[in-house]
């Protein structure tokens, strides 16, 4: 062996982890995990070992001391007392490119489609892309969205932040599935975000179509998903529609419902002890809210980023908790009437109740 092989082994060597770091799971409490034993950082990926020697993936959302706190994404079933716990080292990205248009994924990246593999050519972290607020493009230009009720009297403009806002059984789906079929946008991001899981496929097959599915990524986590997987997929959108924007293209992104999303949070926040503040939501379900909706919008590429998100109003209430955050935050609200809804008049606007605050901008968005 030469003196090059021998110096290359040796590297492999010391490269093996002779002891690997490992906790224990003390309890299970709700969709709560709670592990001792090893040090893990907020919001660092993790394994649980199961009863059948396989893993669970979780992620660390808070710590009490020695006590670190995990969330799964998936049922917390087939865990015992004692089960090992193992860091997953640094969390990694998804790996992206123009091969995920036409495709449907969930919360993780994984595809839901059986169409095959997903790769690409960018790595992404799996985080909310941050955005310089100087460093913005401002709302020049309109976006036609394939509504003209929406292009004549709430013009939306590209790189703005709508909120669309209806109580249940209004409309609200039907609209977005026809902004998503006929809108300009050059790629469109839909999230299926908490609503019925029977609605992904409806909504592939009879709102998209192959004709929109082409320039389309689906990212689906139904209610039956855990919180923490309803969350990240949320996140995951805003990634994908920033990858798509900084290439240069005019993307739209759709997501349904920005309820759900401080819904999911706040099953999280609540089991880990935080009080509750109005109805029932914690403090933290209306800070995520602003941080979401300001990783959207222009950046300081030639693309743009437009996005529109649904918000439930329970029981038709316009003054609901999470509706009035997201109208303080966002660029303007298409409020859904339920009057207008039953008299047969579809879309169902109240122009009254709606605004675009970026109609007035440059050259008649």
């Amino acid at each position: 062996m030469s003196s090059l092989d021998f110096e290359e082994a040796l590297r492999s060597i010391e490269q093996i982890d002779l002891a690997r770091v490992a906790g224990r799971l003390v309890r299970v409490n709700g969709i709560l995990l709670e592990c001792v034993g090893c040090r893990l950082a907020v919001g660092q990926m993790c394994h649980v070992e199961s009863v059948d020697q396989e893993m669970m993936d979780a992620q660390v959302v808070g710590f009490d001391r020695d006590v670190t706190y995990l969330m799964p994404f998936k049922h917390p079933s087939g865990l015992i007392a004692g089960a090992r716990v193992f860091p997953a080292g640094k969390t990694e990205g998804v790996m992206i490119g123009d091969q995920w248009l036409g495709r449907v994924v969930n919360g993780l990246g994984e595809p839901l489609d059986n169409k095959g593999k997903l790769g690409g050519d960018t790595l992404l972290a799996q985080q909310l892309p941050q955005v310089h607020p100087l460093k913005r493009q401002p709302v020049h230009a309109p976006l036609d969205v394939g509504v003209r009720a929406i292009n004549g009297l709430l013009t939306i403009g590209k790189g703005q932040r709508v909120g669309l806002m209806a109580g249940s059984g209004v409309g609200k789906s039907v609209l977005l599935g026809m902004i998503t079929r006929y809108t300009r946008a050059e790629v469109v991001v839909v999230g299926l975000i908490g609503e019925r899981g029977r609605e992904v496929k409806e909504f592939i097959e009879n709102a998209l179509q192959a004709e929109g599915l082409a320039k389309s990524v689906i990212v689906a986590a139904p209610a039956d998903e855990s919180p923490l997987m309803r969350i990240k997929a949320t996140e995951l959108c805003h990634t994908i529609a920033s990858y798509y924007r900084d290439k240069g293209k005019d993307v739209l992104l759709l997501v349904d419902s920005l309820t759900r999303y401080a819904m999911a949070q706040r099953e999280i926040a609540l089991s880990l002890g935080e009080p509750p503040a109005t109805k029932g939501y914690p403090p933290s379900a209306f800070g995520m809210i602003p941080r979401l909706v300001e990783s959207a919008g222009n950046s300081e590429s030639e693309g743009s980023m437009t996005a529109i998100y649904t918000v439930l109003a329970e029981g038709d209430d316009q003054q609901d908790p999470i509706v009035d955050c997201a109208r303080a935050v966002l660029d303007g609200h298409i409020v859904l009437s339920r009057h207008l809804a039953e008299a047969g008049h579809y879309p169902a606007i109240d122009v009254g109740q709606s605004i675009s605050r970026c109609m007035e901008s440059g050259d008649g968005a």
